[in-house]
Parts: structure tokens; C-alpha cells; sequence
């Protein structure tokens, strides 16, 4: 059985860093695209990031290009997003996610999701 296991996530100033890490346990997903959503308060979950299986590739909402960025490291089965120049706005619960049925970036499709973790950031 799948396990994402999100970590990282904090209360922080405007402008300050955090880096996110999702462990995968359950198998090895290596080639499988993975991805990054979060959830605003009160609003639906939306997509933030992801990375093809060999993490050639990559895509970002346009609301984080330039601040965040996706990364993976297939040998501790694990994906990372670096958040930089945070903003009032980026408070939310992150969630990992990993697509089994796909190599390639994509923004939907995903099948297995962590638990999220909380990301504040206070103006």
C-alpha cells in the first residue's frame, strides 16, 4: 500500500523559505510523476507543482513560478519543494500526490495522496 508521508511545513514571516519533503513508502515509484497541491482556506485544492518521473521535467502554477521549485530524489523515493520569497497568500495545507499511471508532468490524474501539512505565513 502507498504511503506519502509529508514534512516541513511551519509558520513563517513574509519572505522567508521553507522546504517540503514527501517520503513514498509502499513501493518504489521512481519513474512515476509526482506533484505538489494545496488547499486555501476555504477554497478548493489547486495544483502547485510537478515533476516527471526523471525529474527532467517540471511544471508550476503560475502563481509560484519563479518562487518554488519541485525537486525529487528517486533513490530515498522522496520529492522536495523548495518555497522562497513566501507571501501571505501561499498560507495553506500542502499536499504530495503521486501519479502511478503516469511518467510525464501533468496537473491531474494523480493517484495516491499524503495527509498534507500546514503552511502559514504571516504578513
Amino acid at each position: 500500500q502507498v504511503q506519502l508521508v509529508e514534512s516541513g511545513g511551519g509558520l513563517v514571516q513574509a519572505g522567508d523559505s521553507l522546504r517540503l519533503s514527501c517520503a513514498a513508502s509502499g513501493g518504489s515509484f521512481s519513474r512515476y510523476t509526482k506533484g505538489w497541491f494545496r488547499q486555501l482556506p476555504g477554497k478548493e485544492r489547486e495544483f502547485v507543482a510537478s515533476i516527471s518521473g526523471s525529474g527532467f521535467s517540471t511544471d508550476y502554477a503560475d502563481s509560484v513560478k519563479g518562487r518554488f521549485t519541485i525537486s525529487r530524489d528517486n533513490a530515498k523515493n522522496t520529492v522536495y519543494l523548495q518555497m522562497n520569497v513566501l507571501r501571505p497568500e501561499d498560507t495553506a495545507v500542502y499536499y504530495c500526490a503521486l501519479n502511478r499511471w503516469g511518467t510525464v508532468v501533468s496537473r491531474d490524474g494523480f493517484t495516491d495522496w499524503g495527509q498534507g501539512t500546514q503552511v502559514t505565513v504571516s504578513s
